[in-house]
């Protein structure tokens, strides 16, 4: 008796045009950036803020990343 084994289907990855991709490349590396400002400087000598909750929220981070803010 013999038994027959179906070839598997292809994967087919629809191929994605960079005019779609642009868009979110460039939103997602403005969102890098804003991040890397709140750790990196906020609370310093150009702070948006006042007071010291954004310092201690991101505090732990700086230290991580190697950013000083003491």
């Amino acid at each position: 008796m013999s038994h027959a084994v179906d070839a598997p289907t292809p994967l087919v990855i629809p191929a994605i045009p960079v005019r779609q991709l642009l868009p979110w490349a460039v939103f997602a590396g403005l969102l890098l950036l804003l991040v890397m400002y709140f750790v990196s400087t906020e609370q310093g000598a150009l702070s948006i803020f006042g007071g010291a909750n954004v310092h201690e929220f991101v505090h732990d981070g700086r230290h991580l990343l190697g950013f000083p803010c003491h």
